[in-house]
């Protein structure tokens, strides 16, 4: 029997939607009769220099100097050249309106909110332009941030980009040393960062941290204090001063100046997680992100000036920059600085009904966490201007998706999309005009060659593989900082298939078109020679409520691989053998005898990165007596000790 959908499309706004209008665009341009979601996406594969103009002709990019040539790609993949020649400025396209309608939106975990519209933003960023210029930032020059998700945050990096410097930035809860491990690559001239934040209803200061990393990062020469939260006893650097002293003798009536840059310049420094060593530094291109951003805003989303976008996440996590991207789209950008659970679970819906929020985006763990909480939002809020759920972060089990459309609301696009901080964008995602079915991304994303591939590189459809992409796309890092011969570039993504991208997660393509994701494949367990993705155990665990959270891993148990599974327990609930037989006899009925975990144990706590993603890795690697490199990667690495010598794993 063929699936059905869990939720579908209006007829009028498949009519309306920037899709239908993008593929009319393409046909008019071309002389074709593409129709539906699957012969553009196969025309955008196979006509990829083409399909990126028209996603800049259509999205209206604004560029300097036209390219001579829009793709040359007749070697290795990191090698393709996408519109050379051309020469553009990434802030010139954020801020291509200069109005009073509103650009941005905060509130922070306090209640108190802030507004500003584009031409507001304008000004301010005319203004920290003038001081940037000051402390002699040019082009290429790096330009750093350890700040809350606030709007000086937006205003800094777009200052930063206007003048063509190169913008990076971490949250305020990492590490000191997770921090230096990151800026300290880069060599940075400017920090930006706040006094202290809120989270959880406390207080946290930073500038004990910053003296530190001022101190480890000798580069820096001027750092910049955000006066964000009230207090007395700031103690700020010798070479520190307070963003409303610095910006006080500058010009309010200027205008923000932009300097083209090409296609290829650097626009965005990423990191990998850092948990295996020091992080990679990962160089994004400020065209390639420009595209992709507006494609998967614009295009897949449905994001229009009218719109609102929110994403919950820090300044440390890609989905920041995409974030940001939506005022390239003429849309208000809705920030929220704090604790989702502050002052309980139902805080972001909260500001959804207040702000009025179109499209909402969030992970995966915070949508389990509110069902657990048991809360039903569709009974205590309205919702009414809520039109498209985004998850990420980790797979949106089934189960999750139920939970949406039965308890949060029923007519709604949920858009599970995953790809990462290697192309700050998705492999697949969403599409306001197609159905969603239940655990699936609904689409592959336009102009990108994504396949799913066996050990032999056979193309798989149906079948659980290795995700890959067999064509090169203009968000694929340029390059990694510091990497002679692209050394660690290629071991990143091109070890297993040495000219095809690889990335790391076991997933699905499925009959409909969409995608399954099981998890990252470096974790697939693989007792009895047999691979399971974690996410298909996660899934059924899920199903327990006195469960709060878990994580799975692979212990080397003689000459073969067995599971174990960690478990955090809700308040109240005890993990007893009544308990251990119900969650194995749910695994095997749903799964098979080899998903089965060999051992379950509680925990207290399960280590995860700063950007809330558990460490599998990291804990397999402690079960097995290693060391883990870089525990400063960690939000709560103390969490790590809970997994050492457990007695129950030696029989």
């Amino acid at each position: 029997m063929t699936e059905q959908p869990i939720w579908q499309p209006k007829p009028q706004h498949i009519k309306d939607s920037q899709l239908s209008r993008f593929t009319d665009f393409v046909n008019q341009q071309h002389n074709l009769t593409l129709n539906g979601y699957s012969q553009l996406h196969d025309y955008s594969i196979n006509n990829r220099g083409q399909f990126w103009r028209d996603i800049i002709n259509f999205c209206g990019v604004i560029y300097h100097q036209d390219a001579v040539q829009d793709l040359q790609d007749d070697g290795h993949m990191i090698e393709a050249e996408w519109f050379a020649g051309m020469t553009l400025n990434f802030a010139e396209n954020l801020l291509r309106k200069n109005d009073d309608d509103l650009a941005i939106n905060f509130t922070d975990e306090q209640g108190q909110t802030v507004n500003y519209s584009y031409r507001e933003l304008h000004q301010k960023v005319a203004q920290i332009q003038q001081k940037l210029m000051q402390c002699g930032v040019t082009s290429g020059d790096r330009v750093v941030a350890f700040m809350p998700n606030i709007p000086e945050t937006i205003m800094a990096m777009l200052a930063a980009t206007s003048l063509g410097a190169v913008w990076s930035s971490t949250s305020p809860d990492f590490g000191m040393n997770g921090v230096v491990d990151r800026f300290g690559q880069i060599e940075p001239k400017v920090l930006f960062c706040a006094n202290a934040y809120y989270y959880n209803g406390k207080t946290h200061d930073c500038l004990e941290k910053v003296g530190h990393i001022n101190q480890q990062i000798s580069s820096i020469e001027h750092i910049v204090v955000v006066d964000f939260v009230e207090q007395t006893n700031d103690t700020l650097p010798d070479n520190a001063v307070y963003l409303s002293d610095w910006l006080a003798n500058t010009d309010n009536t200027a205008q923000v100046e932009f300097t083209p840059v090409a296609f290829d310049h650097p626009l965005y420094i990423l990191y990998s997680s850092g948990t295996t060593g020091k992080p990679k530094c990962i160089v994004h291109r400020t065209g390639g992100i420009l595209l992709q951003h507006l494609k998967e805003l614009q295009i897949h989303s449905n994001i229009t000036s009218d719109k609102s976008l929110f994403y919950f996440t820090t300044c440390g996590w890609m989905m920041w920059n995409w974030l940001v991207s939506g005022l390239a789209t003429g849309a208000t950008v809705v920030l929220y600085d704090g604790s989702p659970f502050y002052p309980d679970g139902n805080r972001l819906f909260d500001l959804i009904d207040a702000q009025k929020i179109s499209h909402f985006g969030t992970s995966a763990k915070w949508i389990s966490a509110v069902e657990k909480a048991g809360l039903k939002p569709k009974k205590s809020h309205d919702l009414s201007s809520l039109e498209t759920i985004f998850s990420t972060g980790s797979p949106l089990l089934p189960e999750n998706f139920d939970f949406v459309y039965r308890d949060v609301k029923q007519d709604v696009c949920l858009s599970s999309i995953s790809g990462g901080t290697d192309i700050c964008s998705c492999f697949a995602l969403g599409c306001s005009d197609l159905p969603v079915y239940r655990g699936q991304l609904q689409c592959l994303g336009l102009g990108l060659s994504v396949k799913v591939l066996d050990e032999d590189k056979k193309s798989l459809i149906g079948e659980p593989g290795e995700l890959a992409c067999d064509k090169a796309f203009p968000a694929m890092p340029v390059y990694f900082w510091h990497d002679e011969n692209n050394e660690k570039y290629k071991a990143a993504y091109f070890d297993k298939y040495p000219d095809i991208w690889c990335h790391s997660d076991r997933a699905e393509i499925t009959p409909q078109g969409g995608m399954i994701i099981y998890g990252r494949s470096d974790t697939t367990l693989n007792p009895g020679g047999v691979r399971i993705g974690t996410a298909e155990i996660y899934r059924q665990v899920e199903k327990h409520t006195e469960i709060l959270e878990s994580i799975v891993v692979g212990q080397e148990w003689g000459d073969d691989t067995r599971v174990i599974l960690f478990v955090v327990m809700q308040k109240g609930y005890q993990l007893d053998d009544e308990l251990i037989k119900q969650i194995k006899t749910t695994i095997r009925q749903n799964t098979t005898p080899r998903h089965v975990p060999a051992k379950i144990i509680a925990v207290t706590d399960i280590p995860k990165t700063i950007s809330g993603k558990m460490v599998e890795l990291a804990v397999r690697d402690v079960i097995h007596g290693k060391e883990v490199a870089n525990t400063d990667a960690l939000a709560n690495p103390e969490a790590l000790d809970l997994y050492k010598d457990l007695p129950e794993l030696n029989s």
